[in-house]
């Protein structure tokens, strides 16, 4: 069995040219020869077929596909017949947030903060359905030609109503690091609290051109998300209002508790930003953090090695 290419008939589909391709997949654009009508089929590289757990990670993203009806979000179709591994999509036409954001640099407030409620009126229709993306980011939203966005990628989306899929020697911490949640970077699986990090770290990207943890070394910046606090964004951006940066502060505090506890209430605060209430949150993320007691005792014994004491 070779790699399925360009000009070959897949089952009831024409593949007509590769319009994406990943380490994992190719999607190509495709005919459909029993409508006309066109789609994107996502066929995985033939290393990976044999994989158990990617073959049952392929199989999910299908089922959850599938099952969900909503215009902000990509729909999984199903196939008369498969005789191998591939999932077929609607085709969509627009850009990646990721690639407007790499050639502007960062949206108006009104346009980004348009986008992000058509992502949490998303994120809130997934949730109600038990299912938690996992690994929302601007790679995985698409912007339309007419301003509409779709949530694409459910790779290693979590369907609470099916089984847990489990592996050994799997990894837990799955996603991207620039915008997954601390509990994610611990290894722990995350729930709908975490999409409401993502998005709120995708709305401060989206507002400053940066996102709040960055480093050239992962590391770092993963020990920062978990133990640190970000630079409040109008420190980028000094027009942005107090009520969208509360907003975008109270997405991706550290603690899941104290975030948003759902979709459904952070796009209530993106549609009426002007009845957010006001906290200390930007007071406090913009502190320098204090020397732990240890640099405090190592500073003085540099000066002064006689008032070491303790």
């Amino acid at each position: 069995m070779s790699e399925i290419e360009c000009g070959q008939t897949l089952d009831q589909y024409e593949l007509l040219e590769v319009v994406a391709r990943s380490g994992m997949a190719t999607i190509f654009r495709a005919r459909d020869t029993g409508n006309g009508r066109t789609v994107a089929v996502k066929v995985p590289h033939l290393l990976h077929q044999s994989d158990i757990v990617f073959h049952q990670r392929f199989l999910r993203e299908e089922q959850i596909g599938q099952r969900l009806n909503h215009p902000a979000i990509v729909k999984i179709m199903s196939p008369k017949q498969k005789s191998c591994l591939y999932l077929v999509e609607e085709y969509l036409e627009g850009e990646l947030l990721s690639q407007r954001l790499q050639r502007d640099g960062r949206l108006s407030i009104d346009i980004g903060v348009g986008l992000a409620v058509q992502i949490a009126d998303a994120l809130a229709y997934l949730h109600e359905h038990q299912v938690a993306h996992r690994d929302l980011k601007p790679d995985n939203i698409m912007i339309l030609k007419d301003g509409k966005v779709k949530v694409i990628d459910f790779g290693i989306a979590l369907d609470t109503t099916q089984r847990k899929l489990t592996w050994s020697g799997l990894s837990q911490a799955m996603g991207t690091p620039d915008y997954m949640a601390p509990e994610q970077v611990k290894g722990r699986r995350g729930d709908a609290r975490t999409d409401i990090y993502s998005l709120g770290v995708i709305l401060y990207e989206m507002m400053t051109g940066k996102i709040p943890f960055s480093n050239e070394n992962v590391y770092a910046a993963m020990r920062a998300k978990v133990h640190g606090s970000p630079i409040p964004p109008s420190r980028h951006l000094s027009g942005l209002s107090p009520q969208i940066e509360e907003i975008i502060l109270h997405a991706i505090e550290r603690d899941p508790s104290d975030r948003f506890q759902s979709a459904a209430e952070l796009r209530e605060a993106l549609t009426r930003p002007g009845e957010v209430a006001l906290t200390d949150r930007a007071a406090r993320k913009g502190q320098k953090p204090g020397l732990s007691r240890w640099w405090r005792r190592v500073i003085r014994m540099m000066i002064d090695p006689s008032k070491n004491k303790e």
